[in-house]
């Protein structure tokens, strides 16, 4: 693996972090803005939301930069918006703050993954790119908690200089270790496939639409399935992680041999019997204790391993499929995105109709229309840009 492939993982990282880096101080910096709890939340729906929706613009716009001016550009901004954020003098000030870091962290993050694809010999390809994938991991393992940790020592504007200090890491690694790397070349006829390519989207779409229908609700469904609660929850919640770092080594190694459809459709179904797990805690199927427990523990690594065992194929074939245009890469982060608030939206629906054993039933029934409809539609073969 080409070591400059790590320094662009600290993009991800990056941009992942500054996500939720003020997700535990959520409840005292609504006190301290004056506004709800629910309110202040929309913070990390601006980030998340901009990047999604104004992302493939800007990579357009951007599409012939040298990919490291591109990556260089999006943190220094990032950078800057994360410190504005710090001394913003009210919600709505700080609400256009964080939602203009969205669209820095949007220039940064796909810039990355084309790099990295550049930068790969072609049967390490999927490798580099679940290696770049991975920063989001490492995100939620190490970068969120030490937002955490600073803004209970010195308030929660402290977790937006944290931010500001990991945008300024990788940019200082991006400008010492990264080479030129051009744009890819202009593709002939100038647009993007979207006949053949539109397969990869709804996959991206309808496996994280399926996943975060139960992983944004973890708290509750740790607490009905396995009996804990408080600070408990934070050891379930690092499952998330190591499933995530299991399957992105799984799904790069897969990439890396070519694996399409038949790959897809398996980590899909390991998905599925997941959320069966989750389903048969919350209606205490196991007796009570390290039973439970153990059973809720492994239905969260296996979720997140199937998840993340399949960005890297769907990666690689966008990239092989495109040319590697910073437009296609933009547009499934996009997905992403939408997959995320649609899962968010669905959980909650569910949560407030049936309860909590409604969520894991609801994760069950996009897991099985996802396998249904990809067992159609997803490519068989790949179709490379000459």
């Amino acid at each position: 693996m080409n070591p400059r492939i790590y320094v662009l993982t600290l993009c991800t990282f990056a941009f992942g972090s500054a996500a939720f880096i003020f997700a535990g101080l959520l409840e005292e910096m609504a006190a301290d803005l004056g506004v709800s709890t629910a309110v202040a939340g929309q913070l990390q729906t601006a980030y998340v939301l901009t990047s999604a929706v104004l992302g493939p613009v800007v990579a357009w716009a951007l599409g012939r930069l040298d990919r490291r001016l591109v990556v260089i550009l999006g943190l220094s901004i990032g950078l800057v918006l994360h410190l504005a954020c710090a001394i913003a003098p009210n919600y709505e000030t700080l609400l256009v703050f964080r939602a203009l870091a969205g669209v820095a962290g949007a220039m940064s993050g796909p810039a990355a993954s084309v790099a990295a694809a550049a930068l790969a010999p072609p049967e390490r390809r999927g490798s580099a790119l679940a290696m770049v994938t991975g920063g989001m991991t490492l995100a939620f393992v190490v970068g969120i908690p030490i937002g955490s940790v600073a803004g209970a020592m010195f308030g929660w504007r402290a977790t937006f200089v944290v931010a500001a200090i990991l945008a300024g890491v990788a940019l200082a690694a991006v400008a010492i270790f990264l080479p030129s790397v051009p744009a890819p070349a202009k593709r002939e006829g100038g647009r993007l496939d979207l006949a053949g390519i539109w397969p990869i989207y709804l996959t991206s779409f309808l496996t994280f639409a399926a996943n975060m229908t139960l992983n944004l609700y973890i708290a509750p469904i740790v607490r009905v399935g396995a009996g804990v609660t408080g600070a408990g929850v934070a050891l379930f919640q690092s499952m998330i992680g190591f499933g995530a770092a299991m399957g992105l080594w799984l799904g790069g190694r897969a990439a890396d041999r070519g694996a399409g459809k038949a790959w897809v459709l398996q980590c899909i179904g390991l998905q599925g019997v997941a959320m069966s797990l989750h389903y048969a805690a919350t209606h205490q199927a196991l007796p009570e204790g390290l039973a439970t427990q153990g059973l809720v523990l492994a239905a969260i690594f296996l979720a997140a391993t199937a998840l993340f065992s399949i960005s890297p194929v769907t990666q690689s074939r966008l990239v092989q499929m495109t040319g590697g245009a910073p437009v296609a890469l933009a547009l499934n982060g996009s997905v992403f995105a939408m997959g995320q608030a649609t899962g968010a939206t669905m959980g909650g629906a569910a949560l407030a109709a049936f309860g909590v054993p409604a969520i894991p039933a609801a994760a069950l029934a996009m897991s099985l229309v996802a396998l249904a409809t990809l067992a159609f539609v997803f490519p068989r073969d790949v179709k490379p840009v000459a």
